[in-house]
């Protein structure tokens, strides 16, 4: 990776994507791409290039492309669940028209291609616990039927047209960055908030349900490891399971109490939230990615609440 365009950059992953991005290839080497109304601020705009990209516009994607001369493609461009469930036409219309349209010009202009799956390609009929990384994918919501969509495109594109396409299947991201935006796993980073304001957490996911969650640092080094990872060994490219830990509410509530003993929660279950969450993985096999480019997770759940209580005291002062 030399020249990089992330696409989605002022989302959740990409705008701490595209500053890690930065540290690692240069500031003037990594292009931030935003939509009109989500626009870069403070460290993301200062920091380097940034051009409104909307990914269902071809031609404004091989604009920059060639103005920056890319050769990476970050393709963050999505909406999350519970939104996509709430807009299924646009959920399409950015997550797989959109996809197309960064594929075409990957191809044109040699780019390779990162554009993340989610535990939520997997559906009820998916064996939970311990996922295999091949297995039946049948979701129901929009949101899981796109990602299976963007797996099966992107290895079209590589095997039919050789474009270099790599994916993760993405499990909950937790963040002390920036706050959620509309997906099932969003109550795992509401719940630290609540916790360092001193306020009561009400739970929209019910006790027991389990699903995988991973923490920012280790879903940024994930996707750019991946991307730098040595072709010849990659047996699956789209996409990979990757996994750090799996917890219900209560084992993330009990990870918080040793650290704020008095912090309370209760249960009030959001109908849409609860039936996405149980159709998908309780835990996922990530064997392969750990074989074919040395996936190795470094937070767990005590370590990450550690850090997201540390690092959400010193922001919400």
């Amino acid at each position: 990776m030399k020249n990089i365009l992330v696409i989605g950059a002022t989302g959740q992953i990409g705008s701490e994507l595209t500053i890690e991005l930065r540290k690692r290839y240069g500031n003037e080497n990594v292009v931030a791409g935003y939509i009109k109304g989500a626009e870069p601020k403070s460290e993301l705009r200062e920091s380097g290039p940034c051009e409104i990209v909307d990914v269902t516009d071809a031609q404004m994607i091989e604009n920059v492309v060639k103005l920056y001369k890319i050769d990476t493609i970050y393709n963050l461009a999505a909406l999350l669940s519970v939104v996509a469930e709430s807009k299924p036409l646009l959920a399409w219309k950015i997550g797989i028209d959109g996809l197309w349209n960064v594929l075409e010009v990957a191809r044109q202009h040699n780019c390779a291609v990162f554009t993340p799956s989610s535990i939520g390609s997997f559906g009820q009929d998916t064996p939970h616990v311990n996922t295999p990384q091949d297995t039946i994918q049948r979701p129901r919501t929009m949101y899981g039927i796109s990602k299976v969509t963007t797996e099966l495109l992107s290895d079209y594109y590589y095997n039919k047209y050789g474009v270099d396409t790599r994916s993760v299947r993405f499990p909950g991201i937790i963040s002390n960055v920036t706050p959620p935006g509309g997906g099932t796993t969003d109550y795992a980073v509401d719940i630290y908030y609540s916790a360092v304001k001193g306020e009561k957490f009400v739970c929209p996911i019910g006790a027991g349900t389990f699903m995988d969650m991973m923490y920012m640092p280790d879903a940024l080094d994930a996707a750019i490891n991946l991307m730098e990872a040595d072709p010849a060994k990659l047996v699956h490219r789209n996409a990979f399971n990757i996994a750090a830990m799996s917890f219900d509410p209560e084992m993330i509530y009990q990870s918080i109490c040793k650290y704020i003993p008095d912090f309370k929660m209760e249960y009030d279950v959001d109908p849409l939230k609860q039936s996405i969450a149980n159709s998908w993985p309780d835990s996922l096999d990530d064997t392969c990615a750990r074989n074919e480019w040395g996936w190795n997770p470094k937070f767990d759940l005590d370590s990450m609440t550690k850090d997201m209580l540390e690092k959400l005291r010193i922001k919400l002062k």
